[in-house]
């Protein structure tokens, strides 16, 4: 094959969960051997889709997907499928093939090198017993240990730490096959990638482009503003036509063959005007209500455990959150964070105590907090019950709405929804509940950059306590820290 040879081709595709719920419209776009992709689009918007679609576990409504024959198609999902959670590292990496792997243990050893996850007697471990961060190495390094032809990477930097974004990249910009990435991290894309495919979620169709994401992004702005300044001189000239149709009409005789051409001329011109691509829309400002009548300590923190060089270490501590602080968790991949937030969150963190009767709300980097069998409308019930308030059907309404969470989408299965969208639900919940004390373990995960800004800013005017874990320092650098504590120190 040349390099510049096709390998896979969407032809006309499209594809729908259900009669009301079309994702993508007449898709068509190709990708060449070697290229190093982005595929772009909101929230929900159906990007895991189109990589389910290359997988083959969908099969399209019209169009063909054409893949050469003998190319081999691996996906770096997301995260670990809740079912995998409690199968060993062997077994695991044992799931993604077909057949059977006699040498599957030195095979696992010389991919987790590559992803740059050095761990002792692996093979025998428990998936869940990993941080978020080593269990995106051991996505990653799923699809890696199959040698695919063409990898596809879902939000590959999600809990990753510093380190382990530059890893990747690296990898990612030695890497000699084709690669398609999903993400939201402009650096990490700018780094490697040289075209994007933006998946528009009003037209349902891939717009392909030359470029790194910057360029992209630049270029539709660019398209934008163009097509609305060609709209608004045609819709101007439209109207001047239309205003001298009425006047001629009024003169009678033939001036009304006059005025007759006149409407002709600006329908042909109300053609001519441009469908302009919508931008994605992002969720309104919001802010995050305090627990009422809460006064002095709301948290506690004498000491804590953590995990470093493979053994489990106690530190000692002094701090204490009133209203109004916040405090920024730290730490590398693996040291502990996460198992921390989780056990001040369920009041076992040995060191670690919650005043009485303060209401914790808690932002799970999996949404395991969420029930994956409720119905969104359900999940928004449950969390304005928690708050003690009685549902207000208004309200909660109007709270989904402001995380884009329409009629449409209000009554599916949670479980069914993207990761992008389950953490719009997640936020929506915490406006409705009025915590006391706000957990946060990597709420930038799988969500859209348009959003941050606004999600940040949200959360540096939060009034009550808050603990905060985010490897995204463009992100953290928007929020009022009060505090910070290093685990690694």
């Amino acid at each position: 094959m040349s390099k510049a040879e096709t390998i896979v081709r969407f032809d006309d595709v499209s594809f729908e969960y259900s009669a009301t719920k079309p994702i993508l419209e007449e898709v068509t776009f190709s990708i060449r051997k070697g290229a190093k992709l982005t595929l772009m689009g909101q929230n929900g918007a159906g990007k895991s889709t189109i990589f389910n679609l290359l997988t083959g576990v969908y099969k399209q409504e019209d169009g063909v997907i054409n893949v050469v024959k003998g190319t081999t198609v691996a996906t770096a999902k997301q995260v670990i499928p809740r079912e995998q959670m409690d199968l060993t590292v062997r077994e695991y990496f044992e799931s993604q093939f077909k057949e059977k792997i006699y040498d599957i243990d030195p095979r696992i050893d010389n991919v987790l090198e590559v992803v740059n996850l050095p761990v002792k007697n692996v093979h025998d471990r428990i998936i869940k017993s990993f941080s978020g961060g080593q269990q995106a190495r051991l996505l990653l390094a799923s699809a890696l240990i199959q040698d695919p032809d063409l990898l596809l990477l879902d939000e590959p930097t999600n809990n990753l730490d510093t380190a382990g974004i530059q890893h990747l990249t690296k990898f990612l910009v030695d890497y000699k096959k084709t690669v398609l990435v999903i993400s939201h991290d402009a650096d990490f894309l700018n780094a490697f990638t040289e075209g994007v495919l933006y998946l528009d979620i009003f037209s349902r169709k891939v717009e392909q482009y030359t470029g790194n994401y910057t360029d992209v992004v630049r270029d539709i702005a660019i398209r934008i503003e163009k097509e609305n300044m060609k709209n608004a001189m045609l819709a101007k000239e439209i109207q001047a036509k239309k205003d001298k149709a009425n006047m001629f009409a009024y003169k009678g005789g033939q001036m009304r063959l006059v005025a007759k051409r006149m409407r002709e001329k600006a329908e042909e011109l109300e053609e001519d005007i441009v469908d302009v691509r919508k931008e994605d829309k992002t969720i309104r400002p919001f802010v995050i209500p305090f627990q009422q009548d809460l006064i002095g300590e709301i948290i506690t923190i004498t000491g804590f455990t953590v995990l470093k060089n493979h053994k489990v270490t106690e530190r000692k501590a002094t701090i204490v959150l009133r209203k109004n602080q916040h405090l920024l968790l730290k730490g590398p991949n693996g040291i502990g964070k996460s198992t921390l937030l989780e056990s001040i969150a369920n009041g076992t963190a040995k060191g670690s105590s919650i005043g009485k009767g303060v209401r914790v709300g808690y932002y799970r980097q999996d949404f395991s907090t969420l029930d994956f069998n409720d119905t969104v409308y359900q999940s928004l019930k449950k969390a304005m019950e928690a708050s003690g308030i009685r549902p207000n059907e208004e309200r909660l309404r109007s709270v989904a709405a402001n995380f884009l969470i329409t009629s449409d989408v209000i009554n599916t299965r949670i479980g069914a929804l993207s990761e992008g969208q389950k953490g719009m639900v997640a936020f929506a919940n915490l406006v409705l509940m009025e915590p006391g004390l706000l957990i946060l373990d990597e709420p930038t995960n799988h969500i859209n950059f348009r959003h941050l800004p606004i999600i940040a800013k949200a959360l540096s005017a939060y009034t009550g306590a808050m603990i905060l874990v985010s490897h995204v320092n463009e992100f953290v650098h928007q929020i009022r820290i009060d505090e910070t504590l290093d685990l690694d120190k």
